[in-house]
């Protein structure tokens, strides 16, 4: 086995850029590890549990870039480096090209004078300062980047409202701002329905849904997920819902978030109730209850959210139903396939509130149920491949992503999972989704074909039969081609749904045997 590990001093690169990287090299045949990263304590970490770490390595700086890779032979190793140094002299040279590199925000600003608007990922105990900078240079600002402290979180937010200026986010991925889709979005229609969320793909799905349904979208503010915690107290989601009753493109206001405390959902209510707009509120696994006796329209799944904006539009519109007779002879076909020890649902996600979507429907139609996202602590699970139960994972959050890119980046890293999964006599039905669009992989599926082909090989040689169920959250519009990337997975026997609602009920129909 050889091994090296080189530091490049001040050298930045965008660090979703390099864990992709990391992560091709690391596919490569004959490399066992391999690290291209910013220097942060935690890719240093990183380096030492691989020990590849080096005195050098040690000592180097959050500029400085880490070159670190483990292959079987010299020959490997030397021709591993040697497409590194390609691959990063290829992004040097393309942002040369593009002349919009800059370092810091004065250079930003001197490049864009106009620009009013700063999207700011840096490491999370920098990007309080970044983003004070920012609001005082007179710029709203997109927080991606997370690990800010909740006190700060509030502090930028405070200062945003007094400079009339959005603070979108910490760990904000996505918005739509005046047609411009920042971060993880999606090519949707231009129309008047504004979205508040706290969530990335909710945004995403509501978003979409309502752009296939022919509407479209006048602003979608994201304002980071825990914005509704009681210590934000909802700071930007309020100023979200004033600023769209502000707007004259705006017809109608739809919010979407996990449940808020009930002091922040009291003062949402009360915010709602001096609009003169028509508001949809979307709490997934919210008190349904309280926010109708209010006389608020309420929206369970995002699917419904998109469907009550759009009714809020167009009260006679008629919205098909998705679950249509093809749809439902398809699920009778799985069904007859499947063995009597194939029982359980594995829901593989990308999407964190995709996963909670899922999990308010199918904890409705199976007896047990468990998640990494569930607050119910009968659900919640520490565990979650030790266990045979349903099972629906977020494969984004913390646990499965440290020093690496996020599935919506690099889906293949959830490749395994699938194929772990498969290999289950237990396991009845796979439920994956897929995200295409702005920040998304160039071809989602096309990362997963070979290991969703071999996962129903795997199952077949255990004497089952896996049925696999997918969701694909995009837009003909968006550069990977919704209509290309389903037909993909059609083309190899997955049933490929409408909305995520709508693949959570047929998993639930096929591994209750029962088609409703």
């Amino acid at each position: 086995m050889k091994s090296r590990t080189l530091i490049e001093h001040n050298s930045y690169y965008d660090s979703v850029e390099l864990m992709s990287l990391s992560n091709t090299i690391t596919n490569r045949e004959g490399v066992t590890d391999a690290i291209v990263a910013m220097a942060t304590e935690m890719n240093k970490n990183l380096l030492n549990n691989i020990e590849l770490a080096t005195k050098e390595s040690k000592n180097a700086g959050q500029n400085d870039l880490i070159i670190a890779v483990k292959a079987v032979d010299k020959i490997t190793l030397d021709n591993t480096f040697d497409f590194i140094n390609e691959q990063l002299n290829s992004k040097k040279s393309s942002n040369q090209k593009e002349n919009l590199k800059a370092s810091t925000l004065k250079q930003g600003l001197e490049i864009l004078p106009d620009a009013n608007m700063a999207i700011i990922s840096c490491p999370g105990k920098y990007a309080f300062y970044e983003g004070k900078k920012a609001l005082n240079k007179g710029l709203n600002i997109m927080i991606f980047s997370d690990n800010m402290t909740i006190s700060e979180e509030k502090e930028l937010k405070e200062l945003g409202i007094k400079k009339n200026l959005l603070v979108m986010g910490p760990d904000c991925g996505t918005a739509i701002i005046n047609q411009i889709g920042l971060c993880f979005s999606n090519k949707v229609e231009k129309g008047s329905i504004g979205l508040v969320a706290a969530s990335g793909t909710g945004l995403q799905e509501v978003s979409v849904q309502i752009s296939r349904m022919g509407f479209g979208i006048s602003q979608a503010i994201g304002t980071g997920g825990r914005d509704l915690h009681e210590e934000v107290g909802g700071l930007m989601m309020l100023e979200g819902i004033k600023r769209l009753d502000r707007d004259i493109n705006t017809k109608v206001i739809t919010l979407i978030s996990k449940p808020p405390s009930e002091l922040v959902q009291n003062k949402i209510i009360k915010q709602v109730k001096k609009v003169s707009k028509p508001v949809i509120i979307c709490f997934l696994d919210g008190d349904k209850e309280s926010i109708e006796n209010e006389g608020m329209i309420y929206a369970p799944t995002l699917i419904q959210a998109a469907k009550k904006s759009v009714l809020a539009i167009k009260k006679d519109e008629i919205i098909k139903s998705n679950i249509t007779n093809s749809v439902i002879s398809n699920v009778e076909n799985e069904i007859d396939k499947l063995n009597n020890s194939q029982k359980f649902i594995k829901g593989l996600f990308c999407g964190g509130t995709l996963t909670s979507e899922a999990l308010c429907v199918i904890r409705e139609e199976v007896n047990l149920v468990k998640s990494n996202v569930s607050r119910n602590k009968y659900e919640k699970t520490m565990t979650p491949f030790e266990e045979e139960h349903h099972l629906l994972l977020d494969l984004g959050s913390d646990e499965f992503t440290e020093g690496k890119p996020h599935p919506m980046i690099e889906p293949n890293l959830r490749n395994q999972y699938i194929v772990q999964e498969a290999g289950k006599k237990s396991t009845a039905v796979l439920l994956l989704d897929f995200e295409i669009g702005y920040g998304s992989h160039q071809d989602p599926v096309g990362e997963s074909l070979d290991t969703l082909i071999e996962a129903k090989e795997i199952a077949k040689s255990n004497n089952c039969y896996l049925s696999i169920v997918a969701y694909v959250c995009g837009t003909e519009k968006d550069k990977q081609n919704l209509k290309n990337q389903e037909k993909k997975l059609r083309d190899i026997g997955v049933i490929v749904a409408d909305s995520n609602e709508m693949a959570s009920n047929i998993a639930s129909m096929i591994a209750n045997r029962e088609v409703i």
